[in-house]
Formats: structure tokens, C-alpha cells, sequence
């Protein structure tokens, strides 16, 4: 069993679930924090977005780490700092220790994000990886969606630290699953390396870099979505349960969305046509919500289906820009870029939102984010077919 690499997958996916589940954490209890904790909501963007902070500075090394001592090792250090982060935030009681236990919480998530996906790629190059990426994005999500479902009546019903415990208890099992079951796959079982390196060649940084761009824009929008449409919902007259309940389709409808969008990118053979019309897509129904252009649920629901179809082929990028021996350094700078602009554009929206006091300004940035990404990806397909001399 532990030599299927579709049972290995599962695996892996439901330990980034437990990633995306103690995400929302956050986000999902955003009005709680600010009564909580005298905080303003450009502060509760930051708190979402401190959850990528570290990756700007050891996604690249954690990519390194992977490949001193084996990725298995770096994704089980990375779940028990995320255990610890949870738990400390559940014992906090001022704004400085919680931004303290997200950062550690958030320290484990890149170490283990950035190795699980080397872990599928390991599995999974040259045959169904749009498909394998897509269904590992798709724990990302569910993850999102299972706590907005159920972070703030636990929040209502025994206060906002039991969301942060219940997040942190969350982790413990794939923790100890991934160390007691993972096996790399026969074809890349190889001792570690013997050194730090970084060995790529400047147009593999160049892709690599693009990727890594787009991955983050895209993943920026989605998460403006999923953290600010609450708030936009209970400005129509929601309850903060109901509307959490509402943007949590986000999520589910992306179960099967992204796999789809994987699917067919593999089965046609045009990812990049489904990537851009995704982004297009989205980034529309978004600015018609915005600006009350059409009614919101059904627009939210044409989001909910369209968001979710770029993610797996964005995903399988760094795939196509790396060779397999450079596999974890690639991933480490792909998820550097991800994690630099994760860390720091929530809170731009934040600060929009703040400064308009309207919502809607909270949903065009995340449109703009969408269609920045379809410039990158242009960008990414214009390197890919540069003369090798040219790019490096």
C-alpha cells in the first residue's frame, strides 16, 4: 500500500487539509478577534497574511532541508511546529503572543507545503500530475471550507482560543501518520545530499520565478475572497454564522472544481487556456458583485465554480521549469514567491477595506489580483518557448 502512489497521495492530502483548516482559523473569526483583542481589521489581515511570513525567508532553505535530509523529516518538523503555534495562540491573551504563535504555526506550514508538493511531483512526474497537483490544491480549500463551517460557532460557543486549539489538535494525527507510513517513491530514492546547493540554471530560475508569481497572485485573490466576503455578506444582513456558512462553498465547490480543471488540462492538453479562463472568469463575477451588478448568490455561485479550475495546471508549472534532480530547490523558490506576496497583499486589502469602509473594495482588489495573473502566465508561456540562449 505504501508504494501506491494514489494512496500515498491521500496521505499527503489530508495532512495539507490540516494546513488549510488551521489557516481559517483566523480569518473565519476575524469580527470576534477585533471585539477580542482591540485590533482593527487592517490587523486581522495582517494576522491571515502572518501565516506566510516565514516563507519568504525559509521556503528556499526548506526546499535545501528537504534535500539534506530527506523530505519526510523536514514535513514532520513542520507539523510539530504547527501543533505548537496552535497551541500557543489558544494561551494567548494579547495581540503580540498571537502574531508569536502564527508565525511559528505558520514557519511548520511552509516547511511541510513546500515538501509536500515536491513529494507529489516525485510520485507523480510524467504521467497524471495536473490531475495529482489539482487533488492536493483541492486539500487546501477543504480545509477553508471545513472551518468557516465550524470555527465560528465554536468560537461563539467557548471563545476564540478553542478555534486556535482545535486547529493545533487538527495536525496531530497526519503528523503521526506521515511518520509512521511515507516512503519515497523506488525511482527517487537516493541518499540525501551531502551539502547545501543551489544548482539551477538562469532560465530554470526565470520559470521557476514566473511560476511562483502566479501561483501567489492567484492564490492572493482566492484568499481576499474567502477572508473578506464574510464581512461583505454580513453587511447584507447576514448573521457572521450564515455568512461564513455561505463563502464556505467556496471550498466545497472547489473540491471538485480544481480536480476537474486538472483533468482536463491533462485530457486536452490546453492548460493554458483553462487557466485563463478561470482568472477571466472570476475576476468579472467579482466586480459584478462588487458593484451590485447582478444578484450576489448567483454570482458568488458562478466564482464558486469558475475559481477553482486554474489551480492544478498553475500547480504542475514548476514542473515544466525545473529539471527533476533541482525538483525541491525549484519548489523552494516557487513557494518563496507564494509566500512573499501571501504574506504581504492580505493586509493591502485589509487597509482597503479599511480606508473606504466598504467591502467591495476588499473584492475588486482580489479581481485585479486575477487578472494580474493571467498577464504572468502569458509571461511564464513567453519564457518557456525563448531560445534556450536567451534565457540562459
Amino acid at each position: 500500500m505504501t508504494q501506491n502512489r494514489w494512496f500515498i497521495l491521500a496521505l499527503l492530502f489530508l495532512a495539507r487539509t490540516a494546513m488549510g483548516f488551521q489557516f481559517q482559523s483566523v480569518g473565519s473569526v476575524g469580527p470576534i478577534l477585533v471585539d477580542a483583542l482591540a485590533i482593527e481589521y487592517t490587523a486581522v489581515g495582517t494576522l491571515i497574511g502572518l501565516y506566510m511570513l516565514p516563507g519568504v525567508f525559509i521556503a528556499l532553505p526548506g526546499g535545501l532541508l528537504g534535500e539534506r535530509f530527506g523530505s519526510k523529516r523536514v514535513v514532520v518538523a513542520g507539523l510539530v511546529f504547527m501543533v505548537t503555534g496552535g497551541a500557543i495562540m489558544a494561551m494567548s491573551s494579547s495581540f503580540p503572543a498571537v502574531v508569536f504563535g502564527r508565525l511559528l504555526s505558520g514557519t511548520g506550514a511552509v516547511l511541510m507545503n513546500v515538501l509536500l508538493t515536491k513529494m507529489v511531483a516525485d510520485w507523480f512526474a510524467g504521467r497524471e500530475i495536473a490531475t495529482a497537483m489539482a487533488i492536493l490544491v483541492t486539500s487546501w480549500p477543504l480545509g477553508i471550507a471545513l472551518g468557516l463551517l465550524g470555527f465560528a460557532p465554536l468560537a461563539i460557543a467557548l471563545g476564540w482560543p478553542a478555534v486556535m486549539l482545535m486547529a493545533a489538535i487538527a495536525c496531530v494525527p497526519f503528523l503521526l501518520g506521515i511518520a509512521a507510513i511515507y516512503r519515497d517513491p523506488p525511482s527517487a530514492a537516493m541518499p540525501p545530499a551531502a551539502a547545501f546547493k543551489l544548482d539551477l540554471t538562469s532560465r530554470e530560475w526565470l520559470l521557476v520565478s514566473i511560476a511562483g508569481f502566479v501561483w501567489a497572485i492567484y492564490n492572493v485573490g482566492y484568499i481576499v475572497l474567502v477572508s473578506f466576503l464574510p464581512g461583505y455578506f454580513t453587511g447584507s444582513g447576514y448573521t457572521l454564522t450564515q455568512a461564513n456558512v455561505v463563502v464556505s462553498w467556496l471550498g466545497w465547490a472547489l473540491i471538485a472544481f480544481v480536480p476537474l480543471g486538472g483533468y482536463l488540462a491533462d485530457r486536452f492538453a490546453r492548460p493554458t487556456l483553462i487557466m485563463i479562463t478561470g482568472c477571466a472568469i472570476t475576476a468579472l463575477a467579482t466586480l459584478c458583485l462588487a458593484y451590485n451588478a447582478s444578484p450576489a448568490i448567483p454570482t458568488f455561485a458562478i466564482i464558486a465554480i469558475v475559481v477553482g479550475l486554474p489551480a492544478g495546471p498553475i500547480m504542475a508549472l514548476p514542473t515544466q521549469a525545473v529539471s527533476p534532480r533541482n525538483r525541491a530547490v525549484g519548489m523552494g523558490i516557487y513557494f518563496t514567491w507564494y509566500y512573499a506576496l501571501m504574506a504581504s497583499f492580505p493586509a493591502l486589502a485589509g487597509l482597503a477595506r479599511d480606508i473606504t469602509q466598504d467591502f467591495a473594495a476588499s473584492l475588486v482588489f482580489a479581481a485585479v489580483m486575477m487578472v494580474v495573473a493571467i498577464a504572468g502566465l502569458l509571461g511564464f508561456r513567453l519564457g518557456a518557448r525563448a531560445p534556450v540562449a536567451l534565457a540562459g
